[in-house]
């Protein structure tokens, strides 16, 4: 795969449309990361599923949690150009990949569940029947050991972006069906990660807040190997509420990115809604709606989350003898 100096491409950047006004940071010019310096990503103005199109495979609409497409463009356009590899240790149905390979970038993925890694080559092998001219792969398999076996073998040093969406607990995703689809009254489903309980001890949706920090710390130092010089992470995320008590969850992963030996360098905003005549024009499922007006209902104060926040890593060069990071 050929690995090229780090350059963005010229491709236009998602969300950079008239009237929307977004921050430019004060350093940008000097930014070692050309292409970076917007601060709020314009990742919202279409729906999720005009986004995806006739690109993915109808059994992706299955998986509970799926990274929106314009932020996976939007990260691998700023930060990678032609011929890079791409790389997303948690890859659920392909987001990441799907993306990465018309823009002619290569891709490899890891995802633990069989069914979702099965999509995932599905939704790849639609896009090369497309003519994308980037290759894609998924490995099936628990994260960090995959991601230590890649590095032993052909990927150490070779991936210049690893962007990734971890996931924080079924009672976060779903989809809804109401009466109006025929349902009795108002059903969640397409909600579970997996059914397989020898698999749930590794899937970090059904992990305790603390073990999941901890699993994810571990596969980020796993995916330090694997990251060319100049290399950036890209971890989309947002907080949640359990019990009635909203989880700083971008603030963990901000922590664990810190404990593998990353060092963040932005935390950006990546719209899900959008912006039209400088108004906001929200993209809030049913689902959200109704949890929402559930807890307002119980007296807490919430509100529909119209972002999810974009943390931005660079991996600093070894000191001599040093291995890679420990959780």
């Amino acid at each position: 795969m050929n690995q090229n100096n780090h350059t963005p491409d010229s491709e236009h950047h998602e969300g950079q449309l008239g009237g929307a006004h977004l921050h430019e940071h004060p350093d940008q010019q000097n930014n070692h990361m050309r292409g970076a310096g917007r601060s709020v990503w314009l990742t919202g103005q279409q729906q999720a599923r005009q986004q995806r199109g006739d690109r993915y495979s109808r059994l992706s609409v299955e998986h509970p949690a799926k990274m929106l497409p314009a932020i996976a463009r939007h990260a691998i356009r700023t930060y990678t150009r032609p011929g890079d590899v791409v790389l997303d240790p948690m890859c659920g149905i392909g987001t990441t990949l799907v993306e990465a390979v018309p823009l002619g970038r290569n891709a490899i993925g890891v995802e633990l569940e069989p069914k979702w890694a099965a999509i995932a080559r599905l939704n790849l092998e639609a896009a090369a029947a497309q003519g994308a001219p980037g290759q894609g792969e998924v490995h099936t398999g628990e994260a960090a050991r995959t991601l230590t076996d890649l590095a032993d073998n052909t990927l150490r040093g070779k991936v210049r972006l690893v962007l990734t969406s971890p996931p924080y607990g079924s009672m976060t995703h779903g989809q809804v069906r109401s009466r109006r689809d025929g349902a009795d009254g108002v059903e969640k489903h397409a909600h579970v990660y997996s059914r397989d309980r020898d698999r749930r001890a590794d899937n970090l949706a059904y992990q305790k807040p603390e073990v999941l920090a901890c699993s994810f710390t571990r596969i980020m130092a796993a995916c330090r190997p694997l990251l060319a010089p100049g290399g950036v992470v890209v971890v989309t995320t947002r907080p949640y509420r359990k019990d009635g008590h909203l989880v700083d969850f971008p603030g963990q992963v901000a922590e664990a990115g810190r404990r593998a030996g990353l060092v963040q360098v932005d935390r950006c905003a990546a719209l899900l809604c959008a912006l039209r005549g400088g108004e906001v024009v929200s993209r809030t499922s049913f689902f959200q709606i109704i949890e929402t007006k559930r807890m307002r209902r119980e007296g807490r104060p919430v509100h529909v989350i119209q972002h999810e926040d974009a943390l931005v890593f660079t991996n600093p060069a070894p000191l001599a003898g040093e291995g890679s990071a420990a959780a």
